[in-house]
C-alpha cells in the first residue's frame, strides 16, 4: 500500500453522524471479487437519485446536485470531514476501498467504528480523531473552502487556506499504526519483515514436535 507521510488537500464536510458502511458502499456493489472499481459508487444512495449497478459510470447516472460531494468546490477533495461513529455497521473492507479509489487519503472525525478504523490502516487510508471543538471549526471553514495539511510524523492537521485561520490541531495515533502508515506496510508486509524469525520458529517447532509433521500412510 502507499506510504503516508504528509498530505495536502481540500476538505469536504459530510455533516452526518453514524454513517455506516452500507451508506459508504451499498451491498449491491459487493458482488465484485476485485479490490478496485468501487469509487464510482461511494455514498451511492446520496450522490445519485437513481439506482445503479456494477459497470455504470457517474456520467450515466442522475446526479443529486444537493449532495455535498457533488458541489463544484469539493471536486477533487482528498480529506473527508465526518462526525461521530463513522464507518459503523458491517465489517466490509470495501468501504475503505471505495473512499480511497474516490480520492480520499484522510478521514477526520470525532470517533470511528473499531473495525472500520482497523481496515483503514490495512489499506493506507489515514483516520484521524479530533476533539469536537477542532472538528467544528474545520466544518465551519469548509462551508466555503478549506485546505489542510496532514503531517503524520508530527501528528498535526494544519489549516493552510484560509491563511488567516492558521490553526493547527494535534492528533493521537498508536505507535505501531503510525509506523505501518509511514512505511506503507500492510499486515502481510509487516509479517514478511519477520521472515527470518518465522523460518527459525518453524525449524525449532519441527525439531521439538516431529510427530506433528509426519504424514499418514
Amino acid at each position: 500500500m502507499r506510504a503516508f507521510t504528509r498530505h495536502t488537500g481540500t476538505a469536504a464536510p459530510l455533516d452526518r453522524v453514524n454513517v455506516d458502511t452500507d451508506q459508504i458502499i451499498p451491498k449491491q456493489y459487493l458482488k465484485s471479487i476485485k479490490r478496485t472499481g468501487f469509487g464510482d459508487y461511494l455514498f451511492d444512495g446520496w450522490r445519485f437519485n437513481d439506482e445503479g449497478d456494477i459497470g455504470m459510470t457517474p456520467n450515466e447516472r442522475d446526479i443529486n446536485r444537493d449532495f455535498v460531494l457533488n458541489f463544484a468546490r469539493y471536486q477533487g477533495a482528498s480529506v473527508l470531514l465526518a462526525r461521530d461513529n463513522f464507518g459503523c455497521g458491517s465489517s466490509r473492507e470495501h468501504a475503505v476501498w471505495s473512499l480511497l479509489e474516490y480520492g480520499f487519503r484522510v478521514v477526520i472525525a470525532t470517533s470511528f467504528a473499531d473495525i472500520f478504523y482497523g481496515n483503514c490502516f490495512k489499506n493506507g487510508l489515514l483516520p484521524i480523531v479530533l476533539e469536537q471543538t477542532a472538528l467544528d471549526k474545520l466544518f465551519e471553514l469548509a462551508q466555503t473552502e478549506v485546505e489542510v495539511e496532514v503531517d503524520l510524523e508530527k501528528q498535526q492537521v494544519s489549516v493552510l487556506k484560509p491563511a488567516s485561520c492558521g490553526a493547527t490541531y494535534s492528533f493521537g495515533i498508536a505507535p505501531a499504526l503510525k509506523e505501518k502508515m509511514l512505511g506503507g506496510m500492510d499486515d502481510i508486509a509487516m509479517t514478511l519483515e519477520q521472515r527470518e524469525m518465522v523460518v527459525e520458529f518453524e525449524i525449532q517447532h519441527k525439531q521439538a514436535q516431529p510427530w506433528l509433521f509426519q504424514r499418514g500412510n
